[in-house]
């Protein structure tokens, strides 16, 4: 089939790869534009370009979709089907029915569970032990067009967003590939259920912020889920540590420690928590890169009047 792919990230990556693998014609790509990275500041191009320029496939970099140029540009390249894998940009109405087919979007979660910009920080802070990838037709609404095909990927339990979404786009290139079949092969896709839905909105860095108040295993989840980014954070006498990772600990004498309150050993740290403790094995401080939770209490020296907050 003729194609458009509009992605950013390296997570879209393996759909445009399967995608050129599976033979079908990928015309031209669209991506954000190239943007300043790093404490230089350089001007970087996302993953999604440097592959395209890479291959020598024509790149159209809008800032937004809706721009008069791209649309005329996107109606110019009479493609069957416009793929989108974590493009970040919205499609305005004046492009959904453009491609002959539409617009078929990956998304990953398992619609019309976690509609939005974060399903899979989301589905782990949330606790669940089960998400997928969806693909669908996009339509006006968010995330809420008609499915052709799902695929459920149990969720590890110390697995953190970074991880399970690497895993979930080498699922979601298959599907991508095999809906594409479906669509060649004439297969209608169908609706999504009225219930079941949930909304996924954008992690912020004050999303990172951890609440030693709540159970340790919430708290586990909630480190998982903005691991890489934008990363779970406390604060230590004033200044913010960035947490990197932890480890559930079930230890009965450890009941009574308060909130917050650090308990330090030879081999471990622990933090008070709702209803008990939680490991920390990973910390990073402001300005250092990240080391062992031990090393760095090693090195701060924790008092008892010390906690994280």
């Amino acid at each position: 089939m003729r194609l458009l792919f509009a992605g950013t990230p390296a997570t879209a990556l393996p759909t445009l790869q399967a995608l050129r693998d599976a033979g079908h014609d990928v015309v031209a790509v669209a991506t954000n534009p190239d943007a300043p990275v790093g404490r230089g500041r350089h001007m970087t191009a996302s993953p999604v370009a440097a592959s395209a320029a890479e291959l020598g496939t024509p790149l159209l970099q809008p800032k937004r979709a809706r721009e008069p140029w791209f649309i005329d540009a996107v109606a110019g390249l009479d493609v069957d089907v416009a793929v989108i894998v974590a493009w970040g940009c919205l499609i305005p109405d004046a492009l959904l029915s453009v491609p002959r087919h539409g617009w078929v979007n990956l998304h990953f979660s398992l619609l019309p569970a976690w509609r939005g910009a974060a399903p899979v920080q989301r589905a782990i802070m949330a606790g669940e032990q089960v998400t997928g990838v969806t693909t669908f037709r996009l339509v006006h609404e968010l995330d809420a067009g008609p499915v052709w095909r799902r695929r459920s990927v149990a969720i590890e339990s110390d697995e953190t967003a970074g991880a399970l979404l690497g895993r979930l786009a080498e699922v979601g290139a298959t599907a991508m590939v095999e809906t594409l079949k479906d669509i060649e092969a004439g297969v209608a896709p169908h609706d999504q259920p009225v219930g079941g839905v949930s909304l996924a909105p954008k992690v912020t860095p004050d999303d990172g912020r951890i609440d030693w108040s709540r159970p340790e295993s919430a708290i586990h989840d909630h480190v998982r889920g903005v691991t890489p980014a934008p990363g779970a954070w406390t604060t230590f006498r004033g200044q913010r540590l960035k947490i990197c990772q932890t480890t559930r600990i079930i230890d009965p004498s450890m009941a009574g420690i308060v909130n917050g309150q650090l308990v330090v050993a030879d081999s471990y740290v622990a933090v008070g928590a709702g209803d008990g403790c939680i490991g920390v094995t990973q910390v990073q401080p402001a300005g250092k890169p990240a080391m062992s939770a031990v090393a760095w209490a090693r090195g701060v020296r924790p008092t008892q009047k010390d906690s994280f907050d």
